[in-house]
């Protein structure tokens, strides 16, 4: 199997996974207060990427490494689980869902801007009616929205398109598991002193659904989910494997339909054909620029990934 369809497979993994990430923040909502739950499944999981970082004894990152990953634990970490929690109080898990179908778009720009990738025109004319579609489709519905929950979605969905581009291009060097791993350990003093600050004085009131949003989002959307998402960028091209979050919505409306007794209806089914036609469009002109990418063997101990031309020559 070559690096690029490793990257695509890795990718795919990786958005199953965060398709559950907002039908269970929706769950844990119900009984945890918004800045609580995001402190505390950073630190939950920022506990479990320690241990995983001490076990394979990997060594620490490089001073100029510390900025990128303060953009990633920024996006990843902090803004986006915050500004979906306090959304996620006045809309539905349904209507949130479809904003992530501009992620795909951002982080396809942001990897231009950040990871020095340049894709073919036309993939370009895939991604924006991939975006489009979905965006269109969330207009069709009644979702029951708020302007001020949107406007946070919004945010949101900017600034994980960076952590996720900035993750990936680091990926190349430290690896994908150990970029999310190393955001979250350098975040845990913060996170950890703001979950004992902000939790609640009583647990009784919180229901199961809420207990098991939290472990979900905590052990899958904050760490599971991110080795593979990060090893499937670095592997495959950040705007290239990145389309395929605009499945997301889809999958998470099938999930929220399951779990929170929303419906799913036939546009959806037909929407969604449409935007697999335009991952698949995507994914053929997405023939990045710069060089493929080569990591070492192995699934946890993938490392540095040249990413470009120069790299490559140099190590000539």
């Amino acid at each position: 199997m070559n690096k690029t369809t490793s990257g695509w497979i890795c990718g795919f993994l990786g958005m199953l996974i965060f398709s559950g990430s907002l039908p269970a923040t929706r769950a844990a909502v119900a009984s945890f207060d918004p800045m609580f739950l995001t402190f505390a499944r950073a630190s939950i999981a920022g506990l479990l990427a320690l241990v995983l970082l001490l076990a394979f004894k990997e060594k620490r990152p490089a001073k100029e490494d510390i900025l990128s990953l303060v953009i990633v634990a920024s996006g990843v970490v902090v803004g986006f689980p915050l500004l979906t929690a306090f959304a996620l109080q006045t809309v539905t898990s349904a209507h949130s869902t479809v904003f992530i179908g501009l992620l795909p778009l951002a982080t396809a720009i942001f990897g231009v801007l950040r990871g020095d990738e340049r894709p073919r025109p036309v993939f370009w004319v895939f991604s924006g009616i991939g975006s489009a579609l979905v965006a269109g489709y969330a207009l069709t519905q009644d979702f029951g929205g708020s302007g001020f929950a949107d406007i946070l979605m919004f945010i949101a969905i900017i600034l994980c398109g960076l952590a996720y581009a900035e993750g990936a291009k680091l990926s190349r060097k430290l690896g994908g598991w150990q970029v999310i791993s190393w955001a979250l350990v350098l975040s845990l003093p913060l996170m950890a002193s703001l979950t004992i600050y902000t939790m609640p004085v009583s647990f009784t009131g919180v229901i199961q659904s809420a207990w098991f949003g939290l472990a979900y989002i905590s052990l899958f959307s904050m760490l599971i989910g991110f080795i593979f998402w990060y090893r499937g960028l670095a592997q495959g091209g950040i705007a290239a494997v990145g389309q395929l979050q605009l499945l997301q919505p889809f999958f998470g409306l099938v999930l929220a339909a399951g779990l929170l007794g929303e419906t799913v209806s036939w546009s959806m089914i037909t929407v969604t054909g449409a935007v697999v036609f335009c991952v698949a469009g995507a994914k053929r002109f997405a023939n990045r620029q710069d060089s493929k990418p080569t990591s070492k063997t192995g699934f946890m101990n993938s490392g540095p990934v040249p990413s470009n031309l120069t790299d490559l020559q140099a190590e000539k």
